[in-house]
């Protein structure tokens, strides 16, 4: 029951800290401005496309966080043969997913919608088989 009410306190943490992103984004007469600046004049470009990735990022740690107590796990080896756990998985997941994007943009430009579905691929492929 505890377990349970942990979980659902993070599930509600989470929900409401996209919320709480989505309500920042700039609006305009025609409604939301996605990739508008939601700090104006910062040192970092915070767009909502940004401020989702960081989102995103955040949260995968705290579901491998909350995956780590819920259900503790022995190390295995894959074809690397190498020990991983589910967090080295979602590190080389996310190293490779960062060079596949970055040569995405260097030989086909900046819609990364094709990277990201490769990106995909590539995360279950880790989490699968290293």
């Amino acid at each position: 029951m505890r377990q349970g009410l942990t979980i659902l306190g993070l599930v509600a943490l989470i929900g409401g800290s996209l919320g709480a992103l989505i309500l920042a984004v700039p609006r305009t007469e025609d409604g939301f401005d996605w990739l508008g600046q939601m700090v104006e004049g910062g040192w970092m470009a915070w767009s909502f496309p940004v401020a989702l990735f960081f989102w995103a990022i955040g949260s995968l740690l705290v579901l491998m966080t909350v995956l780590a107590v819920a259900r503790p796990e022995v190390p295995r080896v894959g074809i690397l043969r190498i020990e991983t756990t589910r967090g080295d998985r979602l590190f080389i997941s996310l190293l490779g997913s960062a060079f596949l994007c970055l040569g995405w943009l260097a030989l086909m430009g900046p819609p990364l919608w094709g990277a990201l579905a490769l990106c995909l691929i590539y995360a279950a492929a880790v989490f699968r088989w290293v």
